[in-house]
C-alpha cells in the first residue's frame, strides 16, 4: 500500500482534546456555549474523518509519526482500512450522542455537567487515537487514556453504587492495561517492532511455540477485559449505573468497542492467520467466545433491569464479532468488521431508548414497561427495529453482518460455529421480544399517559436519526462512506498478506 504522510489524523484526536478544554475554561457560566463546543468538536471530527475515506478507497495508508520512541518504536498514527471503521462508528455516533447527552443531562438537571461534557471528550479524543494507532504501544497509550477518562462517567451519580461499579471497573481494566503491557515488552524485546501489520507481523523470528502462546493469552486477555470476554466480562453490567449516555458511550462508541477493535488487531495485525493455525490457539479462543455468547444471552434473559438486559446483550454481540474474526475466512473477517460498525448503531438507539423512558418516566425495569409503546411510539417503534436488527431480521443492518457471518462459517465448514450464531439470533427474540410486546400490547399501569408523549425531542431525534442509519447499512450498505467496500479491502488485506 502507498503511503502518505498526513496531519490529519492527528487533527481527528485534537479536535477532541480541544473541544474538552473550552468546555472545562466555559464551565457552569454558559451552558448553551458549553454544549456548542461539544457538537461543534463533534462535527469537526467527523468531517476529518470522512475527509480521509477516499484516500483509504484508494488503497492508500495515511501515517503520522509523533516521535521514535526507540528505534522500531516510533509514536505514530495509521489510517488503514480497519482503523478507518472504527473511526466512522466513533465520529457518527459521538455527534449522536452529543445531542442526546444534552437532551438527558437538561431533562433531569444533573449535577456536574461540565466534567461530564469534559470527560466524554477526552474518551473520543482517546478513541480516534486507538482507531488510528499505527503500532501496539501507541494503541495502549491512547488505551490507558481511554480507562483512566471514563472513570469519572462510570461514577457520575456519586452514590455508593456508583463508586462500587466505577471502581470494579478501574480494577478490572488497569490490571488489564498492566498485563498488556507486560506483553508488549516481551514481544518488542524479541522482535525490534510493534507495528500493526495486516496477516500478522509475529511470524518468522524464531519465537518458540510456547512463548507465542502465552503471549496470544495475555494480549487476548488485555483486550478482553474491555471486549467483556467471559470470565472477564463481570464490570460492565456492573458499570450500568452510569447514566444512559455513558452506557451508550461504554457499549456502542469507545470502551467495549475498543476493547474488541484492540482483540481484531492482536487476531489479525499482531499474529495474523497462518501463524494462529499454526498454533493452534484460534480454535480454543472461538470456543471460549462461543460459550460467551450463549451464557450472555442467557443471562439476558434473568434481566429484569433494562440497562443491565442490554449490557449482556453487548457481551453476547462483541463475542459474536471476535467469533467472525478468529475463523479467519474473507466472509467472517468481512461480516466481524461489519458487525464491530452495525452493532454500533444499533446498540447505541437502543440505550438511548432506556434513557428516554427513564428521563420520561423514571422506569429502569422491563416488567415496569407494559403501555409505554403507545405513549412512546416513536421511541419504542425503534427499538423494534434496532432489537430484531440484533437478532439478524430485516430491515436493520445486523441482517447484513450475519449473513456475512454465516457465509464465513460456512466457508470454513465450521457447523458448530454456525450453530451457535443461529441459537444466539433466537436467544436475542427471546430477550427482547418480552420488551416489545410490553411495550405494545400489555395492558398500561395507570400511572402509563394513553396520549402520544414522548421524551424531549433532543433525545427522541438521535435515537431516530441512529435508527434510520441502521436501516440503511441494510438497504445499502456501501451508502454515503463505502463502509462495506472498506470492510471487504480490510479482510482482502490481511488475507492477501497471510
Amino acid at each position: 500500500m502507498e503511503v502518505v504522510s498526513s496531519i490529519t489524523p492527528l487533527l481527528t484526536v485534537l479536535v477532541s482534546a480541544v473541544g474538552a478544554c473550552l468546555i472545562l475554561a466555559t464551565g457552569e457560566r454558559n451552558r448553551n456555549l458549553r454544549e456548542s463546543w461539544t457538537i461543534i468538536a463533534a462535527v469537526i471530527k467527523f468531517a476529518l474523518v470522512v475527509s480521509m475515506v477516499p484516500l483509504v478507497l484508494e488503497g492508500k495508508v495515511i501515517e503520522f509519526t509523533f516521535i521514535n520512541l526507540a528505534p522500531g518504536l516510533p509514536l505514530q498514527l495509521k489510517v488503514d482500512p480497519f482503523g478507518m471503521l472504527f473511526a466512522l462508528l466513533a465520529s457518527t455516533l459521538w455527534i449522536a450522542t452529543s445531542f442526546y447527552s444534552i437532551g438527558y443531562m437538561r431533562g433531569l438537571n444533573e449535577h456536574a455537567q461540565t466534567r461530564y461534557f469534559f470527560c466524554f471528550a477526552v474518551c473520543l479524543s482517546a478513541t480516534m487515537g486507538i482507531a488510528f494507532a499505527g503500532n501496539l504501544i501507541t494503541f495502549f497509550i491512547f488505551y490507558e487514556i481511554l480507562t483512566v477518562a471514563t472513570y469519572p462517567l462510570v461514577m457520575h451519580m456519586e452514590t455508593e453504587e456508583a463508586y462500587l461499579g466505577s471502581r470494579k471497573y478501574l480494577v478490572y481494566t488497569l490490571i488489564a492495561g498492566v498485563v498488556l503491557l507486560f506483553a508488549l515488552a516481551v514481544i518488542y524485546s524479541m522482535t525490534g517492532t510493534l507495528d500493526f501489520t495486516p496477516g500478522g507481523f509475529l511470524a518468522g523470528h524464531g519465537i518458540h511455540t510456547g512463548l507465542l502462546i502465552f503471549l496470544f493469552v495475555l494480549l487476548i486477555m488485555g483486550c478482553g477485559v474491555k471486549a467483556g470476554i467471559m470470565p472477564l466480562h463481570e464490570w460492565l453490567p456492573t458499570a450500568m449505573v452510569a447514566p444512559t449516555p455513558v452506557s451508550a458511550l461504554l457499549h456502542a462508541v469507545a470502551v467495549v468497542k475498543a476493547g474488541v477493535f484492540g482483540t481484531l488487531r492482536i487476531i489479525l495485525y499482531v499474529f495474523g492467520p497462518i501463524l494462529l493455525h499454526d498454533l493452534g490457539v484460534w480454535l480454543i479462543l472461538a470456543y471460549v467466545v462461543s460459550f460467551t455468547i450463549i451464557v450472555s444471552a442467557m443471562l439476558a434473559l434473568a434481566q429484569d433491569n433494562f440497562k443491565r438486559r442490554l449490557a449482556f446483550s453487548t457481551v453476547n454481540n462483541l463475542a459474536i464479532i471476535i467469533l467472525g474474526a478468529i475463523i479467519l475466512t474473507s466472509n467472517s473477517i468481512t461480516g466481524g468488521m461489519l458487525h464491530l460498525v452495525n452493532h454500533g448503531f444499533m446498540k447505541i438507539a437502543l440505550f438511548f431508548v432506556a434513557g428516554a423512558v427513564f428521563v420520561k418516566t423514571h422506569k429502569k425495569n422491563v416488567s415496569d414497561l407494559d403501555g409505554l409503546g403507545r405513549q412512546m411510539p416513536l421511541t419504542f417503534g425503534a427499538f423494534t427495529i434496532c432489537a430484531l436488527g440484533l437478532a439478524g431480521v430485516p430491515p436493520a443492518c445486523g441482517f447484513i453482518s450475519k449473513w456475512f457471518l454465516c457465509l464465513g462459517f460456512l466457508e470454513a465448514k465450521e457447523i458448530f460455529f454456525l450453530i451457535v450464531l443461529l441459537t444466539s439470533a433466537m436467544l436475542d427474540i427471546a430477550f427482547f421480544g418480552p420488551i416489545i410486546y410490553k411495550a405494545f400490547f400489555a395492558k398500561p399501569k395507570p400511572d402509563v399517559s394513553p396520549h402520544f408523549d414522548e421524551a424531549p425531542m433532543l433525545m427522541v431525534i438521535p435515537i431516530l436519526c441512529a435508527t434510520a442509519i441502521s436501516v440503511m447499512l441494510c438497504v445499502s450498505p456501501n451508502a454515503f462512506v463505502h463502509v462495506f467496500d472498506i470492510a471487504r479491502m480490510a479482510a482482502m488485506s490481511i488475507l492477501g498478506a497471510g
